[in-house]
């Protein structure tokens, strides 16, 4: 990729990054993580095998949220095929790469915002976590890992998606996903068939890296096989990434020569038959 379309991308994402967490919309940014923590806060102390259920779940949370990046990702693409941002990118030269480098800088660092806002006061007001230098470096490969995996699966999905209304509709399968990912409640409690679903996608491996990395090592045994399983964890958010690496540029590179100012200006119309 062309040092030109990475700098611009980069630059790109900021600004997005710094538009997103302004005025109004910053309101609708914080609202989830800290809506969030407050139903983590309230359920913190019910029993779960011994063990408090908030602190369980607080690092599972985390791992949906850096799952969310894929709806982000779908939805931004969606909005900007709807408006000709996609278009214009598609005019430039290294437009579509740089495009894509700024969703990946804009949609990964909002994640670790929600983190952040997430995961710090959880430790002051929830407890039970465990910080230390190994959880550092799991912390680190399972968000890198978990991001591209998630981003790159958001660039498919968005590819076949050309409304912000067709974006939102994904919004119920993620939601069943992640309820079957031992989120919010461990998996190892779920019939054996849903375990099974739950670990092919990358949802369930995300929650189980962030519990590694932030639990007491006795939490394993709540876990399937009473272990954080890093080597399963690792292969499994390796093939996701390794996979969305190899499609999302086929077929976003196909979505990009249908582009055309026709289809943009029908989307425009189709939205203001919508809204009116």
């Amino acid at each position: 990729m062309s040092a030109i379309a990475i700098r611009a991308g980069f630059r790109a994402g900021l600004i997005e990054l710094r538009q997103g967490f302004t005025g109004s919309a910053l309101i609708a940014q914080l609202f989830w993580p800290i809506a969030t923590l407050v139903a983590i806060w309230l359920l913190r102390d019910l029993p779960f095998s011994g063990a408090r259920l908030g602190p369980l779940i607080l690092p599972s949370t985390a791992g949906m949220f850096v799952a969310f990046g894929m709806l982000l990702t779908v939805q931004q693409l969606a909005t900007d095929r709807e408006d000709g941002t996609l278009l214009r990118a598609k005019a430039t030269p290294y437009g579509i790469r740089g495009y894509l480098v700024g969703k990946f800088v804009n949609v990964s660092a909002t994640v670790v915002i929600y983190l952040l806002i997430l995961l710090i006061p959880g430790a002051i007001l929830i407890g039970g976590l465990s910080v230390n230098v190994p959880g550092v470096l799991t912390l680190a490969w399972v968000l890198v890992l978990g991001f591209i995996a998630t981003q790159t699966l958001g660039a498919i999905l968005g590819a076949f998606v050309e409304s912000s209304r067709g974006a939102g509709m994904l919004s119920a399968p993620v939601i069943g996903l992640i309820a079957i990912s031992g989120i919010f409640y461990p998996i190892a409690a779920l019939p054996e068939w849903l375990q099974f679903v739950g670990q092919v996608f990358p949802v369930y491996w995300l929650g189980l890296g962030m519990r590694s990395a932030l639990l007491p090592t006795d939490a394993a045994s709540l876990e399937i096989g009473e272990s954080w399983r890093h080597i399963e964890t690792a292969g499994a958010l390796s093939a996701w990434a390794v996979a969305g690496l190899i499609i999302a540029p086929v077929v976003l590179r196909r979505m990009a020569r249908r582009e055309s100012g026709s289809r943009v200006a029908q989307r425009r119309e189709n939205l203001e038959t919508r809204i009116g």
